[in-house]
């Protein structure tokens, strides 16, 4: 039997793919679970139809982080950090403040999209971030910690 799969199932496939299992792993397990549905050839037209629609979606998706990757090339963030006289941080320095210089400068970035190569900033000094726009699209800033 022919199935169209709803979501990804482990060892079988991923979302959208249109595959053939057994009659009764289908109508016993994948259909009842909401796992997939027949592919009848309405559902295949559908099918189609939705991937053209989410290729668009995405495409355009993409050229917008594209643009805004280009608009953050070059940006330098100085981040200010209360430091003891040795030029340790008292904490450390995290996304959320990189977050918060970025929005200063006008872009509006989820911190949950900031990756930090080292795992946790507790010295003055320059460091690089590296922000996911995109699956496809990621752009480094360069950021200096200096003390207040």
């Amino acid at each position: 039997m022919e199935i169209i799969l709803l979501q990804d199932v482990p060892n079988l496939g991923s979302k959208d793919d249109i595959i053939a299992v057994r009659n009764g792993y289908a109508r016993n397990f994948l259909i009842p679970k909401g796992f997939a549905i027949a592919a009848t050839e309405s559902a295949k037209k559908v099918l189609s139809e939705n991937i053209k629609q989410r290729a668009h979606k995405e495409a355009k998706i993409k050229a917008d982080a594209e643009e805004m990757a280009k608009k953050m090339e070059g940006i330098k963030l100085t981040i200010g950090a209360k430091t003891s006289s040795t030029g340790k941080i008292f904490g450390s320095v995290n996304t959320i403040q990189i977050a918060e210089a970025l929005t200063e400068k006008g872009f509006d970035i989820d911190r949950k999209l900031i990756l930090l190569k080292e795992d946790q900033i507790k010295e003055i000094g320059n460091y690089t971030a590296e922000i996911k726009l995109h699956k496809e699209v990621k752009v480094k800033i360069d950021f200096e910690v200096v003390s207040e």
